[in-house]
């Protein structure tokens, strides 16, 4: 499934001040019977924006009319725990296209980036940098250039560059996942298996 072309974001952004975000928090596990990759963002965070009765709770940021975007903030060591892909399928579902964060659990990050969500890791001082700014205003906006890897507070001016696998970048920035990939190449695969013995 192709996901869409990801070159560069400029959006105001949702601050989750919160460590050790783990995947059973992102997407509780009672929600992960279906196999389509829709529908998941109803339940981004469930537990932490809705009572028990379903009411929202009005103060969860995902609640708070203030805070809108394409880009989720959030604090050090994001998707943590168990290695469910469905929590990555929330957090895109959901709308958002970036995460940025001081640290990200390894599994969490692969499965954002097969996706179609760019997981950006930035140093501890930025990410309170960011924090900091979208608390005074949060209608803060931060760039997100996905070809230089670099993100850019707006309000200041200030930037870090991140780190991504050249594949990775490769597939996102046409909008492909692994199996986009190798039918975007079917054509050298068929003449290279045109040079090997049988």
């Amino acid at each position: 499934m192709a996901y869409d072309k990801f070159n560069n974001i400029t959006s105001t952004a949702v601050p989750l001040p919160i460590e050790n975000v783990d995947t059973d928090q992102i997407i509780p596990a009672r929600f992960l019977k279906a196999t389509e990759r829709e529908g998941f963002g109803d339940n981004l965070f469930r537990d932490w924006r809705y009572n028990q009765d379903n009411t929202p709770k009005a103060d969860f940021v995902l609640n708070d009319s203030k805070y809108s975007g394409k880009i989720l903030v959030g604090g050090q060591n994001f998707g943590s725990g168990s290695s469910r892909e469905h929590a990555a399928w929330a957090v895109y579902d959901y709308g958002f296209r970036v995460v940025v964060s001081s640290f990200f659990a390894d599994i969490f990050r692969g499965n954002c980036l097969n996706i179609g969500v760019l997981p950006v890791q930035v140093s501890a001082d930025f990410l309170k940098r960011i924090f900091d700014a979208i608390e005074k205003n949060p209608k803060t906006e931060l760039s997100v250039d996905l070809p230089e890897q670099k993100i850019t507070l707006l309000a200041t001016g200030e930037s870090e560059s991140f780190d991504i696998n050249d594949y990775k970048k490769n597939n996102m920035t046409n909008g492909f996942d692994d199996i986009d990939y190798l039918l975007n190449i079917k054509q050298d695969i068929k003449e290279f298996a045109k040079t090997r013995p049988f």
